[in-house]
């Protein structure tokens, strides 16, 4: 075929377009991958076992959220509410590691934490998430300034939790000096969620009740995730496919002998194009298609580089695969082709001499 022929005839510049859209296009997808992967496991934490998320009103981070735990009782004996757990989530120094989730809970919901080996913490006791457990063999662990005993270890499918530690709600309530940071509310009727909703708003003027669908889509910090994933993925994408068109416009300027040749020769522009097109489509698609299984084993990967600890993870969607193969064809397209056609509508014997200056 001529436009591999063409392709494999200058190997040093067809690796060079190769390599920029290669590199622009697993900017993208890393990037988006990551912070889709970051909201992912943490949406995924909240909604396993909740309908309904109770915080404290006013505040836009579970962090800082304080929830009268006494709440508890009043949620469960309201007609529909199937079952309610209480939560506090922080993050501090586990030993020598610098910094790792700390999740107290009620007792009712430590079934959702895997067992792999020894039993659920008592009072004063924790268990550590499998990837934390990989870095300590003592019998004991300080967790910020207070010490602990390892009751058991866990296992999770939810990064932030693999990489974390779980205690009694009451332990971690003195850790962080409050009651509860959410409490997560199961309903019996999902039709009835909403009518729920507005039940327990009734309960405290301190409260703020959502279902846990709205309060991920509404979180804030979620907000400022997406929001900063976007404009550094759509800077680094931008300025890729800014270097593929500029690389490609290069490059076909220097063949301008080439096509000066074909024109003498007898070749329509129709024909130089066409062959452009193609050698810029097989370019494009394998770059891509390369790009795409990098970076696949790059995610892949992530979960279980221990430094990482589990907390970095990457869902690419076919939304974003999509979106990232056609913004690349048509870059490269108009960075060759647009050159080529002014080219080849240039008298042949003025390319020859431009191609031998």
């Amino acid at each position: 075929m001529i436009s591999l022929k063409a392709l494999s005839k200058n190997p040093f510049k067809s690796l060079l377009i190769f390599s920029s859209i290669t590199i622009a296009v697993m900017a993208i997808f890393l990037i988006s991958s990551v912070s889709a992967g970051i909201i992912g496991m943490y949406s995924k934490m909240i909604k396993t076992d909740g309908d309904i998320i109770i915080t404290q009103k006013g505040i836009s981070d579970t962090f800082f959220s304080n929830v009268d735990i006494s709440l508890l009782d009043k949620v469960n004996g309201i007609k529909g509410v199937s079952g309610s757990y209480a939560m506090i989530v922080g993050a501090s120094p586990i030993g020598h590691i610098p910094i790792a989730g700390i999740y107290g809970t009620t007792k009712n919901h430590f079934s959702h934490y895997r067992l792999e080996s020894g039993e659920y913490p008592k009072d004063g006791e924790v268990i550590l998430g499998k990837g934390l457990s990989k870095h300590f063999v003592t019998k004991s662990i300080n967790v910020g300034s207070k010490n602990f005993k390892i009751s058991g270890v866990y296992n999770s499918d939810i990064g932030f939790e693999d990489g974390g530690v779980v205690m009694n709600i009451e332990d971690a309530g003195l850790l962080f000096n409050r009651s509860a940071s959410f409490i997560l509310v199961s309903v019996k009727e999902p039709k009835e969620i909403d009518d729920l909703v507005k039940s327990i708003s009734l309960l405290s003027s301190d409260i703020e009740a959502k279902t846990t669908k709205s309060f991920i889509k509404e979180y804030n910090q979620f907000k400022i995730i997406e929001n900063s994933s976007f404009v550094i993925s759509f800077l680094a994408f931008s300025m890729g496919l800014m270097g593929i068109a500029s690389v490609m416009s290069m490059i076909v300027n220097s063949r301008k002998e080439e096509f000066g040749i074909m024109r003498a020769l007898g070749k329509s522009r129709f024909f130089i194009i066409k062959n452009l097109f193609f050698e810029t489509l097989i370019m494009s698609i394998s770059a891509y298609i390369f790009a795409l299984i990098l970076s696949l084993i790059i995610l892949t990967m992530l979960p279980h580089i221990e430094m990482l600890q589990g907390y970095v993870n990457g869902t690419l969607s076919m939304q974003t695969a999509l979106l990232v193969l056609i913004s690349t064809l048509v870059m490269a397209l108009l960075g060759s082709l647009i050159p080529a056609w002014i080219a080849s509508k240039t008298d042949p014997i003025l390319l020859i001499n431009q191609g031998c200056s």
